[in-house]
C-alpha cells in the first residue's frame, strides 16, 4: 500500500524540541519529511542544525520573494544545507522563478501560491482583483512555464491546479477538525489526499501536546 506523504512543520527555535519532533514522528506507516520555516531558519542554531541533519527529507520554507538576482543568490547561499525542497513565492514573477530554477540544481523548487491564511477579502485588501481560485490558477500556469518542481497551495485549489500543473502538489492548512487557528482555507488530511494532494504539511495538530499520540491519530484518520 502506498504511504501517505507528510511534512511535519518544525516551528520552534528550541533544538531540543525539534529533535523531539523528529524522533517521535518517525512512523513506518507514513513517508515523513520535515519542514523548517523562517522561525527556525533565522534562529541562532538553526543553520548549523540543518547542516548536520542527515538521512531526512528536508524542506526549507524560505518563501524567497525578491528580484531575480537576489532570489538566485539566496538559493546559492543555502546550497550547502542540501535541502530536498525550497520555496519561492510565485508572485515574484517569471524572471525570478526562472533565475532561481536555473541555480537550484537537485533541490526541488516549490512555487508558493496564495497563502492559506488569506481569503478573497484579504486579497482585495492587498489590491488584487482576482478571487483566490483565479489567482492560484494563474500562479500555477506561471509555475508550469517556469518549470518549477512543485507547488504549494490550499487543498481547496488542488483540483484546479492539477489542470495546468502536473508535478508535485504540497498542501498546508491541514486540520483534523474545525479548529482552524490562523488558517482561512483548510481541509482534513483525508479530504486533502482525496482531492489529489501529494504531500500534506501539518504542524500544530501534530507538534502540540502528545506528539506520538497525534501521529498515531493521523495514521488512524488516514485508514
Amino acid at each position: 500500500m502506498k504511504k501517505s506523504k507528510i511534512f511535519i512543520a518544525c516551528d520552534s527555535t528550541n533544538i531540543k524540541k525539534i529533535n523531539e519532533i523528529i524522533k517521535k514522528t518517525e512512523n513506518s506507516k507514513l513517508q515523513v519529511g520535515y519542514k523548517f520555516g523562517l522561525e527556525f531558519l533565522n534562529s541562532k542554531n538553526g543553520r548549523n542544525f540543518i547542516y548536520k541533519l542527515k538521512d531526512k527529507i528536508t524542506f526549507g520554507d524560505y518563501k524567497f520573494s525578491d528580484i531575480p538576482n537576489t532570489c538566485a543568490s539566496a538559493i546559492r547561499a543555502v546550497k550547502d544545507l542540501n535541502f530536498n525542497y525550497l520555496t519561492i513565492h510565485i508572485n515574484c514573477g517569471f524572471d525570478a522563478l526562472k533565475a532561481a530554477k536555473e541555480v537550484s540544481g537537485k533541490t526541488k523548487l516549490i512555487g508558493v501560491t496564495v497563502l492559506t491564511s488569506l481569503d478573497n477579502k484579504s486579497l482585495k485588501r492587498i489590491g488584487f482583483n482576482n478571487n483566490v481560485k483565479n489567482a492560484v490558477l494563474q500562479q500555477a500556469k506561471l509555475a508550469h512555464k517556469a518549470k518549477l518542481d512543485a507547488i504549494v497551495c490550499s487543498a481547496q485549489e488542488v483540483k484546479i491546479v492539477k489542470k495546468v500543473f502536473k508535478k508535485e502538489i504540497i498542501t498546508p492548512g491541514i486540520r483534523f477538525n474545525s479548529k482552524s487557528n490562523d488558517q482561512k482555507r483548510f481541509m482534513t488530511p483525508k479530504e486533502a489526499l482525496k482531492n489529489g494532494s501529494d504531500w500534506l504539511v501539518i504542524g500544530r495538530p501534530i507538534t502540540k501536546g502528545n506528539i506520538k499520540n497525534n501521529i498515531q491519530n493521523l495514521v488512524n484518520h488516514l485508514k
